[in-house]
């Protein structure tokens, strides 16, 4: 019909046009971070956030000529948040995981670093079997094994865990059997750990620097140094799939901020070391 390739060509600027219309422009970028969880982000008395992440943050938006907002969500409302629009990303030291990729997108990774537990210095699992050992959590049927001694020495103990992290899952997984007591913040497997009330604390390395540093002898790491299968990739900025386009130009700028050697400088003012991915 003739009238048909112009009503089709009408059809194909009106698409054109909502397309761009929804186009988002990212001058302003909201950020959502847990705020407890140092030294990757903690709150200050006074509600400032501090930490690698804020510091990373703001270089890496000044090298974007963007704004970026930190809104605090409780760990356990981040995920739902994004996904719900209440903010656009998250960055709260958060693992890129099958399991999250499922879910939501990931920048590149900014940290990397492994998983082990953390005990009072005088308890006998201070010795516990593995100590200091690397463990590929990649195969999964030969991690299992290679856990035995210290599934072994864990029985009776109770081990505290932060509430929807790898490290919860690394235990369902790979110490079946132990008793484990979830919390919703690492402050508060902190507390319980050092009033007796548990006997292990299992987290990120990077995060339980802070305790132990803290605690000035009192605490001390203890067990395998856990690495890969579900402990991801290192940790990202979580973001909606849809968000292609702000993916992009965070990445742009994390990884030149990597590049320059701002990242590694951040990192070893704050953990003491570099756990950028190399």
């Amino acid at each position: 019909m003739p009238f048909a390739r112009p009503l089709l060509a009408a059809a194909l600027v009106l698409g054109l046009s909502a397309g761009l219309a929804e186009a988002k422009d990212w001058t302003r970028v909201r950020v959502a971070t847990e705020g407890g969880y140092p030294p990757f982000n903690a709150l200050t008395p006074d509600g400032k956030v501090v930490g690698y992440e804020p510091d990373l943050l703001k270089n890496v938006c000044d090298r974007l000529k963007i704004t970026c907002e930190t809104i605090v969500q409780d760990w356990d409302g981040l995920i739902p948040g994004l996904k719900a629009g209440k903010f656009d990303a998250i960055m709260s030291g958060m693992s890129i995981t099958p399991k999250r990729e499922e879910a939501i997108a990931f920048t590149v990774p900014y940290s990397q670093g492994p998983t082990t537990f953390a005990v009072v210095a005088d308890s006998p699992l201070a010795k516990m079997p593995l100590t200091g050992v690397e463990v590929d959590l990649a195969d999964h049927d030969a991690a299992l094994a290679k856990l035995a001694p210290l599934r072994d020495a864990l029985k009776g103990k109770t081990v505290g865990v932060q509430v929807a992290t790898i490290q919860a899952d690394l235990m369902a997984q790979f110490l079946p059997g132990v008793e484990t007591r979830s919390y919703k913040t690492n402050d508060e497997v902190a507390l319980d750990l050092d009033s007796g009330r548990i006997d292990a604390w299992i987290g990120s390395q990077t995060n339980l620097t802070a305790a132990v540093k803290a605690a000035k002898g009192g605490i001390v790491y203890a067990g395998p140094l856990f690495k890969n299968g579900l402990l991801g990739k290192g940790s990202g900025m979580g973001l909606r799939k849809e968000d292609a386009d702000l993916k992009a130009l965070l990445d742009k700028g994390l990884d030149e901020a990597m590049a320059d050697g701002t990242a590694q400088k951040l990192s070893v003012q704050w953990f003491g070391f570099d756990l950028v991915p190399h």
